[in-house]
């Protein structure tokens, strides 16, 4: 098997049905397997989902919903792929965007991941799947959009081109085109980030780990962001704020003074309280 593309359901019938769709509408010039892992959905889209696809389409039926990270690694565990794709359920794949990163991959073995450029419906830049790795100095300028000339400080990269190919730090999670041998060399996605925070801390572990991970902004696709709910549900405003706590005491913790540590836990609690806040009046709006 050549890719193995792995998509996480939850909830979210014609969102993943048009997301495999997507893909099953293109012939490739190699092979490859499509597995679905619901989440332990409480209404009927596993059904209508297999139903629909009928044998296209590998199933995993989790039985309890233990987050994102853990519904891919399910995937990964079976995966026969050469090369694995991580993708949303909320995305469409564009034509030729498969093939030609197979091929760049082919063509470049030194690359561990590359990602595509992600438009979100409105037609504009997703930023996240163009990144660098955040840090105390590039996430106080992104908070208070403070503008940089530095590109040490540019967290989205906003000074590189949407249509380029390059290296850079971090991908999203929506598109992560992972070869397995980088996957097995650096390990599956940490499950201790329940939603949120699991592709950064996967981009860290392959970079340091001597692989390149590579922006192809020649190909697309469509990421839905949001599309199934409007408002934040408090569990996921939660989750968001907690993985970056957990991203910043893995990797950054040791090497930080105790009070710098102290000041950034606290900064992160206090935006958390701020938006679950804002989020609370929001849905009594």
């Amino acid at each position: 098997m050549d890719l193995s593309v792995i998509i996480v359901n939850y909830q979210t019938f014609k969102l993943t049905r048009d997301t495999i769709e997507s893909i099953l509408e293109y012939e490739y010039p190699f092979s490859y397997e499509i597995i679905v892992v619901d989440n332990a959905s409480s209404d009927d889209s596993l059904d209508k989902l297999k139903d629909y696809f009928k044998d296209s389409v590998k199933f995993i039926s989790s039985k309890e919903n233990n987050g994102f990270a853990a519904g891919n690694n399910q995937g990964l565990k079976i995966a026969s792929g050469k090369y694995v794709l991580l993708l949303n359920s909320d995305t469409v794949v564009w034509e030729d965007t498969l093939k030609n990163i197979y091929d760049f991959m082919e063509d470049n073995p030194d690359v561990g991941a590359c990602g595509c450029k992600v438009l979100l419906e409105g037609g504009n830049l997703d930023k996240a799947c163009k990144r660098s790795f955040p840090n105390i100095k590039n996430s106080f300028y992104r908070l208070f959009h403070i503008p940089t000339n530095s590109k040490d400080d540019n967290y989205n990269l906003d000074n590189l081109s949407d249509d380029g190919i390059y290296e850079i730090d971090c991908l999203t999670g929506a598109f992560m085109f992972i070869r397995q041998k980088c996957l097995n060399s650096v390990g599956l996605l940490d499950e201790t980030f329940f939603m949120y925070g699991e592709d950064i801390d996967l981009c860290y572990r392959i970079k340091h780990d001597n692989w390149k991970i590579i922006y192809f902004g020649k190909n697309s696709i469509t990421h839905f962001k949001g599309a199934s709910s409007k408002k934040q549900k408090s569990k996921l405003i939660y989750e968001f704020y907690r993985a970056m706590y957990i991203y910043y005491k893995k990797h950054h913790a040791d090497n930080t003074s105790i009070f710098v540590n102290l000041v950034v836990y606290f900064g992160i609690l206090c935006l958390c309280i701020l938006k679950l806040i804002l989020n609370f009046f929001k849905k009594k709006n």
